[in-house]
């Protein structure tokens, strides 16, 4: 009988598996008849933040020959799906959400579970702006279910689910009442092109207390742009291998801002030909470059102001270089201005990774030097070092 058992349900995986997609976007029947839900796979709703299609799992960062290219902690962090969010709309009064997490560890001691392994739930507004609705809070591993809202007023609304920031998933659906109408959001202009961020710990989303709350997410929903994040805590290093691999996408622009996972001797000897492998293969794409945010302790610690120091030294030295060489929509970002005037201290969690009032400061600055970039006219380059 148990093997019986056990191949009906390879059966019936095959099924679900082999059905078109739009059939295929519900899962098991046998569950909508529980709990009187019909489940979506968000798998067939358009996933955003993927910059490669042939993944070794489908929310994977980068694609399945990364692998034996990149080194092992990038690789790993790769599949971690930061930045990653469906778009959907739907009229269901009551709308829910189950994923199945890859890694027991749901915390960090600096970070809660809610950033890195949890959900976060937007709805757009009558005025085309995304307003923070729910959470999707995990409690357990591997599977984690919640009711992200409830008694919904009628109406058909376009929502927004981000998936978590340090944890993989193997699969994430939505539910909703049966008879709910549920569909893909309607895609981007094709003129459109995704912001690749590339860097640190930080980009990845570390602290931020909501997997929305990350900058590179805040700034996805102010411009309305779809956003891809690799950020690789730890090991954004600007190493020939990522440059090769971010030069396969077509962005809007590229964000590198890779300065807190270096040191001078680093950014003097990789920034440039980074830069340069970039702009062969895109020689009009807008690229900025970031220096490392200060440290909120560097007023008083001699040693973390120095590293802020000769990390922007260097960085400047490469910008006014690569200028005078005639590379062109080529941009720069000061840290300074990263975490705003951080006078009270308030903006990290542990003088280095934000707090999501950092992560506001932090979005605002990018918003300043990114907006003629991507709404504007600007050919020769923006600088914002003060």
């Amino acid at each position: 009988m148990a093997h019986k058992i056990a191949y009906s349900g390879i059966v019936l995986l095959f099924l679900i598996n082999t059905l078109s997609p739009a059939v295929a976007a519900r899962s098991d029947p046998s569950v909508e008849r529980i709990d009187a839900l019909s489940w979506y796979d968000t798998r067939h709703l358009d996933v955003e933040g993927k910059g490669w299609i042939d993944t070794k799992s489908f929310y994977d960062r980068l694609p399945a020959k990364a692998e034996a290219v990149v080194r092992e902690p990038v690789w790993n962090l790769s599949r971690h799906s930061a930045g990653m969010c469906v778009r959907f709309v739907t009229d269901a009064n009551e709308i829910q959400a189950r994923w199945e997490l890859r890694l027991k560890n749901l915390a960090m001691p600096h970070m809660p579970a809610t950033g890195v392994s949890g959900l976060d739930f937007y709805v757009k507004d009558t005025g085309g702006k995304w307003k923070w609705l729910a959470i999707g809070r995990p409690t357990q591993f591997p599977v984690n279910s919640v009711t992200l809202v409830k008694d919904i007023p009628k109406g058909k609304r376009e929502y927004l689910l981000y998936l978590p920031l340090y944890n993989g998933v193997s699969s994430v659906e939505i539910g909703v009442p049966e008879g709910s109408v549920l569909r893909k959001a309607a895609p981007y202009p094709e003129d459109r092109k995704p912001i690749v961020f590339y860097g640190t710990s930080i980009t990845q989303g570390g602290c931020a207390s909501r997997t929305g709350m990350v900058h590179t997410a805040i700034l996805g929903r102010r411009f309305h742009y779809p956003a891809i994040n690799l950020g690789f805590s730890g090991n954004g290093r600007m190493e020939p291998e990522m440059a090769d691999l971010l030069a396969e996408l077509d962005p809007s622009v590229y964000v590198l801002d890779c300065l807190p996972n270096m040191n001078g001797q680093m950014v003097a000897e990789r920034v440039a030909p980074f830069v340069k492998r970039l702009r062969e293969v895109h020689p009009e794409t807008p690229i900025l470059l970031v220096e490392d945010r200060t440290y909120s302790d560097a007023f008083f610690v001699p040693s973390r102001r120095q590293r802020n120091v000769e990390n922007r030294r260097e960085l400047q030295r490469i910008y006014s270089r690569l200028k005078s060489e005639g590379v062109k929509h080529l941009h720069y970002l000061s840290g300074n201005r990263l975490l705003g005037d951080d006078r009270d201290n308030l903006a990290t969690v542990d003088g280095s990774h934000p707090t999501d009032l950092g992560f506001v400061r932090q979005a605002d600055a990018f918003y300043e030097v990114l907006k003629p970039i991507l709404l504007g006219n600007n050919e020769l380059g923006t600088s914002l070092t003060k």
